[in-house]
């Protein structure tokens, strides 16, 4: 037998990927992708939302997660290709529109992400090195300042690989182990008070109405699962170990956010912890004072500037691969003669990441935008499982029970709507986004036929070529 590792070919006679991800490294980049912004900046927030049950909301976002992994796991070992969401929107419903539409959303949930991260880096920046820059045009500077440093080094091109997101993924757990730890600590000590974990406090809403609108806040943190799904031309018989695995890496960030966020809670009370952007620094003050804090916060300045760099990263060859293929200006796909990097793509996701940060900025905002987004396309996800189990394929695949498809459809659906509390501004935002990558498409569709040419045939597997590993939120 041919060795697949060097010897396959795709069906028009191009070396296929190199299969080099086993079951433990893909477990690491599933859990490496899920850890990132989230748990690191939006606890607070969270706890704004709930009260002291804010591991509530983090535990519904998980459930919900879960649910819609089942729809990714029937689809990706039925379609064992990358392009992920795009290719199976393509596959379900062959509208190009729709399909574009779907991946620009994936390209603007990946730069308000990366938004997210470029604030809370700010903030924790200013925490660390004691500076009083308070909540305006400081941190709003920080955040422009990082975000042009991530531009020029994804301008040089450097991609992050497996074995560097093992490093990464390391980091970042080793900051919330550390959390999780003062949290036991303080248990044992008699320092925390985890009564509060059962207390509600949700303002004007009913209980089951603040649970709902945390949860449409923390689903932030879960997110990144599926992008393991355009790892599956590099994975070891994807079909064998995506099941298992992914589920694995799921059930282990959902664990561990519930811990954190009982340990945050149980040291600083809901009121604290929602002030300000760095939740989780003030957990080890409070619960173990004799930590170097300076550490902790470079840890989390790490954590967090990672996901902005490969969330960047996504973006910019998503709008190149869309570029690429004719359904975006041919400017946005222009290519550095030396450095071999989509330089006008880097330009456009970053102006809109200095638009965002600007004008925007507020962490809660940016973070439920990308919620915001991947709901949408988990929706569409959902019910993609479902048109496409009229077409059969020669191969065992895993086949997700259809009640949960339904309600992964349901619960994406609905927690996507204003009656999941979310904020007028998440759909403006997200709005905005949306209509500059409709209006380049009308765009691009008016130059191509007044030049007397047509858009080519578009194929959602060729929109962001190479990608990188890292984490996603």
């Amino acid at each position: 037998m041919a060795d697949a590792t060097t010897d396959e070919r795709t069906a028009d006679g191009q070396p296929a990927l190199k299969r080099v991800m086993g079951p433990g490294l893909l477990l690491l980049f599933i859990v490496g992708d899920v850890l990132g912004t989230g748990i690191y900046a939006l606890t607070g927030q969270v706890a704004a939302e709930v009260g002291g049950a804010v591991w509530l909301p983090f535990l519904v976002a998980f459930l919900v997660a879960l649910v819609t992994a089942f729809s990714y796991l029937e689809l990706v070992t039925k379609y064992p290709q990358a392009a992920g969401a795009a290719l199976y929107t393509h596959k379900a419903f062959g509208v190009h529109f729709l399909t574009f539409v779907v991946a620009f959303a994936v390209m603007s949930s990946g730069i308000t992400s990366a938004s997210t991260a470029a604030r809370a880096f700010s903030a924790n920046f200013a925490s660390v090195f004691e500076l009083d820059l308070g909540d305006g045009i400081g941190i709003t500077l920080i955040g422009l300042a990082f975000m042009s440093l991530v531009a020029l080094v994804n301008h040089r091109g450097v991609g992050e690989s497996v074995k560097a997101n093992v490093v990464l993924t390391c980091v970042e757990l080793t900051g919330l182990l550390i959390v999780i730890g003062v949290g036991v600590w303080a248990l044992g000590g008699g320092s925390g008070d985890f009564s509060r974990v059962t207390e509600f406090d949700t303002g004007e809403r009913s209980v089951v109405g603040g649970v709902i609108a945390a949860t449409g806040l923390a689903f932030f943190a879960m997110v990144g699962f599926e992008d393991s799904v355009n790892m599956a031309e590099e994975c070891k018989e994807p079909r064998r170990i995506f099941p298992r695995v992914l589920l694995a890496g799921l059930v282990a960030t959902g664990v561990i956010y519930v811990l954190v966020s009982i340990s945050a809670i149980a040291l600083v009370p809901a009121d604290d912890l929602s002030e300000g952007d760095t939740p989780l620094l003030k957990v080890i003050e409070a619960g173990a004072p004799g930590f170097p804090i300076g550490l902790f916060g470079v840890i989390t300045m790490f954590a967090v500037a990672n996901s902005a760099l490969i969330n960047m990263l996504m973006a910019s060859r998503l709008v190149y691969g869309l570029s690429r293929e004719r359904v975006l200006p041919p400017l946005l796909g222009r290519v550095h003669a030396r450095r071999r990097t989509p330089t006008t793509a880097i330009l456009f996701t970053t102006a809109l990441a200095f638009g965002l940060i600007t004008f925007v900025g507020a962490v809660p905002a940016l973070g439920g935008t990308t919620a915001l987004l991947l709901l949408l396309v988990f929706t569409v996800v959902n019910v993609a499982v479902l048109v496409l189990r009229r077409d059969g394929v020669d191969a065992d695949h895993f086949r997700t029970p259809t009640v949960l498809l339904v309600i992964g459809a349901l619960a994406c659906g609905f927690l996507a709507t204003p009656f999941a509390g979310r904020p007028t501004e998440e759909y403006r935002i997200a709005g905005i986004l949306l209509a500059i990558g409709v209006v380049l498409w009308f765009v691009t569709v008016l130059v191509t036929r007044r030049t007397g040419g047509r858009p080519a045939s578009f194929d959602p597997q060729n929109l962001s070529g190479e990608r990188p590993a890292g984490p996603k939120n």
